[in-house]
């Protein structure tokens, strides 16, 4: 797979690659910090989804929008990543945190940038070993080289609603594209013409990322567009799925970064909560 890595691979591949951790729990957010201070992967740094993924919460942008890149660019080079560097990330969250740190990395141009398959637990499973050892590294002179056509804001999105080119792919569940209940944002529903396809129909019940035949099948049912626009409630679930998508081999994918939760600060975008048969 293109953009997965197994546990052996990356036992394997230990002393030639650059791994970081990723582990975050929203109800919690210094849970995962604290769970990389008790043990990690051999060689791991850890990059945190709101201090260093994220940016500061706005009116607009959603609730985890992207932070300033320049500071994002700081912490990849204090981390020592260099542009060659061959990258794994994980976490413990069926590699959602991961996902949104690859799909970042690919944005600002980095080629060799994976996810550990099954994640932190996977790992912990077959014995291969942690540590609390914390890794040292020179600031690095990482140059980020940014694709522009990786990126959806509110305004692109809305002007895609009525292409029958793009599909909007809505990776939230069922019972939050449907309107039926909204536990996190104060408005219910999806964007118009977007379709359901909750985020964790890419992994296997074991939590194992599905094959790339798999992952084409699943999303051939909504379509083949020329483009697809991938959204969540604040940009962090969505990322399995564009990774997917790529995955399944769809060129033309973009990231909604700031998802429901930025398209409903707007009052004059159109809210929809009607589900088709």
């Amino acid at each position: 797979m293109t953009y997965i890595r197994s546990v052996n691979w990356v036992r394997d591949q230990l002393d030639s690659i650059r791994l970081v951790d990723c582990r975050f729990y929203l109800q919690n957010p210094d849970k995962g910090r604290l769970e990389y201070e008790e043990g990690h992967i051999p060689g791991a740094v850890y990059i945190d989804l709101e201090k260093d993924m994220s940016g500061t919460v706005g009116q607009t942008g959603g609730r985890h929008p992207l932070p300033n890149m320049k500071d994002f660019l700081g912490v990849i080079q204090e981390s020592g990543i260099q542009n060659n560097d061959i990258i794994v990330a994980y976490d413990n969250q069926n590699g959602a945190m991961a996902s949104r740190f690859v799909w970042m990395m690919m944005y600002m141009g980095h080629k060799e940038v994976y996810i550990l398959d099954g994640g932190f637990r996977a790992w912990e499973e077959k014995g291969s070993g942690l540590t609390t050892e914390f890794p040292v590294h020179k600031r690095s002179s990482y140059k980020a080289v940014y694709q522009s056509s990786m990126i959806a804001d509110q305004t692109y999105v809305a002007q895609q609603i009525d292409n029958h080119h793009t599909i909007i792919l809505d990776s939230r569940n069922y019972e939050r594209f449907a309107g039926i209940t909204e536990p996190i944002d104060r408005k219910a529903g999806h964007i118009p013409s977007a379709v359901n396809a909750e985020w964790t129909k890419v992994l296997n019940e074991a939590g194992i990322w599905k094959s790339k035949e798999e992952l084409r099948s699943h999303f051939l049912q909504y379509g083949n567009p020329e483009e697809w626009i991938v959204y969540c409630g604040s940009g962090v679930t969505a990322a399995p799925n564009v990774l997917a998508l790529y995955e399944a081999g769809f060129k033309q994918v973009r990231l909604y970064v700031g998802s429901w939760s930025d398209w409903i600060t707007n009052d004059k975008n159109p809210i929809d909560s009607s589900v088709s048969s």
